[in-house]
């Protein structure tokens, strides 16, 4: 190789850089894309209708596989950020999905970055699934409904449960039987979404041409 080729080639800070902010780039698109996402929610039959799904959170878990498990919490919260701007809950729900969106993408990013196949990425975003709906439990129950129940009374809210479900009287049941199996589904539709879509998308998010 020619000296004159030799200066030609990026040194490895130059390479750093451009991987950097390349990340940078691709973690805020996938925010904006994931703003849009949530904003399509919808209702799902036998949950209360304050409770929406979306799948926003998959291109959190295309960032966390990607790019590591930080860049998947920058997108869920650029998204929440945006969504701001709309928002109908005060900022609560924004703030509820943040972290919930943080305990998918950790674990997730976490287990895949260990070993980067189809097997473990699986396994990642199931544990993130069912950490997040897990966990939701605990931060419904202490920090999102706590909050909301200061706009509106905790027995208004447990009796749009109990429009669905009578027995559901106390917030601990209410969570359990209607919020956790719903989180659940929740992720593990953004999951299904991002197994189909990683593999032919992980070139165009990483800036590498197939041969």
């Amino acid at each position: 190789m020619s000296e004159q080729a030799v200066r030609k080639q990026p040194g490895p800070k130059k390479l750093l850089s451009g991987g950097r902010i390349r990340k940078l780039t691709v973690t805020a698109l996938l925010g904006a894309v994931s703003a849009v996402l949530m904003l399509w929610q919808f209702s799902v039959p036998l949950i209360p209708s304050f409770i929406k799904m979306d799948v926003s959170n998959f291109p959190a878990l295309l960032a966390a596989f990607a790019f590591g498990p930080t860049s998947g919490m920058g997108v869920a919260l650029i998204k929440n950020l945006i969504n701001l701007i709309t928002t109908s809950t005060g900022g609560i729900g924004e703030l509820s999905d943040f972290i919930l969106s943080c305990i998918l993408v950790i674990p997730a990013g976490l287990i895949y970055k260990h070993r980067k196949n189809r097997k473990f990425a699986f396994l990642g975003a199931l544990a993130g699934t069912v950490c997040m709906a897990a966990l939701s439990l605990l931060t419904n129950y202490y920090i999102t409904y706590p909050i909301y129940s200061t706009f509106m009374p905790m027995d208004m809210i447990l009796s749009m449960y109990q429009d669905i479900l009578p027995s559901a009287d106390t917030l601990w049941k209410a969570l359990l039987i209607f919020n956790v199996p719903f989180t659940f589904v929740k992720g593990l539709l953004s999951t299904a979404l991002t197994f189909i879509l990683y593999k032919p998308l992980s070139p165009i998010l990483k800036g590498r041409t197939r041969s």
